[in-house]
């Protein structure tokens, strides 16, 4: 069980409900962005904005633009891990959405490259740069505006919350994509592509509403009160919880790496290689978000029974093995088998993926966790946008071999569990850490 104290403090269920349901959809807008943007990236972007290269050259052009937000989102967990723990979680959570959902909004009207010339593909470049910087703020004080409200014993079921915004927004950008795909292409070149990105600006206004309403946390008002210094949390965080940066790096690999390896490697793998239908596949990533979902939930509520590094150690080692089961399904060749281990493959990360963020914000001190969390777990997110290009290396070096996906998924799997455990005996040696000061 987990050694917490109950705080001084009361939240209303009311109040509570109001804080997990706008922690879920800022989270569920982010990851809306990312499948959206990856996806569209692949089908129209080369065409759109980089017409002037071959097919091969555009198509890569387009997905350097999607690797941007990566780079872009550990500067800033960076500038709003800072400002979350001078300023608050409400208001620059209050900023990161506004700029996440306008940034996102505005590519949907964007002029083409046959319209503004060489503007265009510069644009966009910078849109998606400032989708990062945003992104590198949003689920860390989403996390935290929902651990820090929540009673102690439900601190992990609340603090899964963000971790649905994952299955909200793949299920919601597969569902979009796959209406506006039904259009004729002409239409869909024309206007239908941008369809799916204007449909932040109604997320926008929604998640806005619901960050207005809520309260700041009682644990930053608690530091708040005493904290008069100009100190540098990003300083601090270093100085007292270097070692735990490293280790949330090494154990929310998954989160990121995981997941892009089951859905942008995955699905290219039965697309080119088992020349499975484009339909099926965004099926399988559907039925995935699905399980993710169920996992996520399993997981959260695991984790307030026994302790959340201990959920994410074994769950861990659970999917590891299970890693083989995704492998040979995908091997078979037999499409129903294929969409099953895809399936599987993004549904067995929800169980770790629950408990992540509780685990995390356990790890830092309140006077800097919002950078810590921000910090530790966007350079991890960089690293993993990067994981289907290594997939697709390992691949090359293996004959095309699938065991390239199993190899990958296994390494990075085990690495949570590790981490997991390092991150157990970090809490076992500072119990006033699990506690919440």
């Amino acid at each position: 069980m987990s050694t917490t104290a109950e705080p001084d403090y009361q939240i209303s269920k009311r109040q509570l409900r109001r804080v997990a349901f706008s922690s879920l959809i800022g989270t569920a807008m982010e990851w809306y962005d990312y499948f959206l943007y990856g996806l569209f990236a692949a089908l129209v972007f080369n065409e759109l904005f980089f017409p002037t290269f071959d097919p091969v050259a555009g198509t890569m052009l387009s997905f350097l633009s999607f690797g941007v937000g990566f780079i872009a989102r550990p500067i800033g967990a960076v500038l709003f891990g800072h400002l979350g723990d001078r300023i608050g979680r409400k208001k620059t959570l209050i900023i990161t959405i506004l700029v996440i959902g306008i940034s996102t909004g505005l590519i949907g009207l964007l002029p083409t490259y046959a319209v503004i010339g060489a503007a265009a593909p510069i644009l966009l470049a910078a849109l998606r740069f400032i989708q990062g910087l945003s992104l590198g703020g949003e689920w860390g004080g989403a996390v935290l505006m929902a651990v820090e409200h929540a009673p102690v014993k439900q601190r992990s079921f609340y603090g899964a919350m963000p971790q649905y915004g994952s299955p909200v927004g793949t299920v919601t950008s597969s569902g979009v994509i796959a209406l506006v795909t039904l259009l004729p292409d002409e239409q869909f070149m024309a206007w239908g592509w941008r369809l799916p990105f204007l449909v932040s600006f109604l997320l926008l206004g929604i998640a806005l509403y619901l960050r207005l309403r809520v309260e700041e946390t009682p644990l930053f008002r608690q530091v708040s009160k005493s904290d008069t210094s100009k100190r540098i949390p990003l300083v601090e965080l270093f100085q007292h919880s270097g070692v735990r940066v490293l280790i949330v790096i090494v154990m929310s690999l998954f989160a990121s790496g995981g997941f892009f390896l089951m859905t942008v490697y995955a699905v290219n793998y039965g697309e080119n290689v088992l020349n499975i239908a484009a339909s099926t596949l965004l099926v399988a990533t559907m039925i995935g978000a699905a399980l993710e979902a169920v996992g996520i939930y399993v997981g959260g509520n695991l984790a307030d029974r026994f302790h959340p590094w201990k959920v994410v150690a074994w769950s861990g080692i659970a999917s590891f093995a299970l890693t083989f089961v995704v492998v040979w399904l995908l091997a078979s060749g037999d499409p129903i088998l294929a969409v099953c281990g895809i399936a599987l493959g993004i549904g067995m990360l929800g169980v770790p993926y629950g408990p992540l963020g509780t685990l995390l914000s356990q790890l830092f001190g309140t006077r800097y966790r919002y950078s810590g969390v921000a910090v530790s777990y966007n350079i991890s997110g960089m690293v993993g946008g990067f994981v289907p290009s290594a997939a697709l290396a390992l691949a090359t070096a293996l004959n095309g071999s699938v065991w390239a996906l199993g190899i990958l998924l296994g390494i990075i799997m085990l690495m949570a569990a590790v981490g997991a455990f390092l991150a157990g005996a970090a809490l076992n040696r500072r119990p006033e850490l699990a506690a919440g000061e």
